[in-house]
């Protein structure tokens, strides 16, 4: 079993995906802090210093943020839409793939051509 373990840690994929997702973590702290620290002040400037987080309602005893929902939402947005940004940049500068030459008839495909072309020549 512990053999059977090693191979499948081993597995491209699985080191792959172990390495996709710590990237991920770290890239998510990059971009946690430019919403946090760059757009959403700009944006809250632009807004006139609204922040959606401070807004509830208290039911009971009950307190239901809704603005903390709402200011994540925005920060999903804002979050997403950079993301989109920076994958449409990325695959800007990728090379478009070259398409593979078509190769010609082989000397078999050439006979079998000349042989039918002397039978349409005989009829």
């Amino acid at each position: 079993m512990l053999k059977e373990f090693r191979e499948f840690i081993m597995r491209g994929n699985v080191i792959d995906l172990a390495v996709a997702f710590v990237m991920g973590v770290a890239f998510t702290a990059i971009i946690t802090s430019l919403v946090n620290d760059i757009i959403m002040p700009l944006i809250g400037a632009l807004l006139g210093g609204v922040d959606f987080s401070a807004l509830s309602i208290t039911v009971g005893s009950a307190v239901i943020a809704y603005g903390k929902f709402l200011q994540t939402v925005v920060n999903f947005l804002i979050i997403a839409w950079v993301v989109f940004l920076i994958v449409k940049a990325i695959n800007r500068f990728k090379k478009p793939p070259v398409p593979a030459a078509v190769p010609g008839p082989s000397a078999e495909e050439k006979l079998l051509t000349e042989i039918r072309d002397l039978l349409k020549q005989q009829k």
